[in-house]
């Protein structure tokens, strides 16, 4: 987020927000990057580092990573693939549940997604982009231990959100926090 993005949230001035973000900097838990846009200075974007996601709470984390270390050993890459496929069909149930109607326009659905994964602790929120494309952009992601060990949970994700936001959308990650980056961020798109 900006610095005046946070000012605004939490009700304090952009210099306030300022001055804790340098001493989160100097104790390592939060780093910036300069995002370029079409007009004007680059923006300064600040993200958690991996040490400040370190001190969200993650009571079930080693279980569930030592709890599919077990699930490989036991019953090898095909169970895991099995527990992985059956989680995600299990979450798309659930997620249609909530997600509005046919019809309904994309930046709705994607609001609807943004506001379950919130929920879920993803610290997601979305963004339309011009030419008609939604962005959905997860901050934080609440399995990451997990992912790590098992990748498999990673393309669930995807699966689960191109079924749950209708036949006719496709959806790409374009950020992967697996891969380095600082979030993963999917471009969502209504096919023609």
């Amino acid at each position: 987020q900006t610095a005046a993005r946070m000012a605004k949230r939490l009700g304090i001035t952009t210099m306030a927000v300022r001055q804790h973000l340098s001493v989160l900097q100097e104790e390592a838990f939060v780093a910036f990057t300069d995002e370029r846009h079409k007009v004007g200075r680059p923006a300064r974007v600040w993200q958690l580092t991996t040490k400040a996601h370190e001190r969200f709470p993650d009571y079930h984390s080693d279980l569930t990573v030592s709890m599919l270390q077990a699930i490989r050993k036991t019953f090898g890459e095909k169970g895991l693939d099995r527990l992985t496929s059956e989680r995600t069909r299990e979450q798309v149930e659930i997620y249609r549940t909530r997600m509005p109607g046919p019809g309904t326009p994309l930046s709705k659905r994607v609001a609807t997604l943004a506001r379950i994964r919130r929920e879920e602790g993803y610290m997601a929120e979305f963004r339309c982009a011009q030419d008609g494309a939604v962005e959905l952009i997860e901050n934080h992601c609440s399995i990451s231990k997990a992912a790590r060990i098992c990748p498999k949970l990673c393309g669930g994700e995807l699966t689960l959100f191109r079924e749950v936001l209708g036949k006719r959308v496709s959806v790409d990650r374009i950020e992967h926090l697996l891969n380095g980056d600082r979030r993963c961020t999917y471009l969502i798109r209504e096919d023609t």
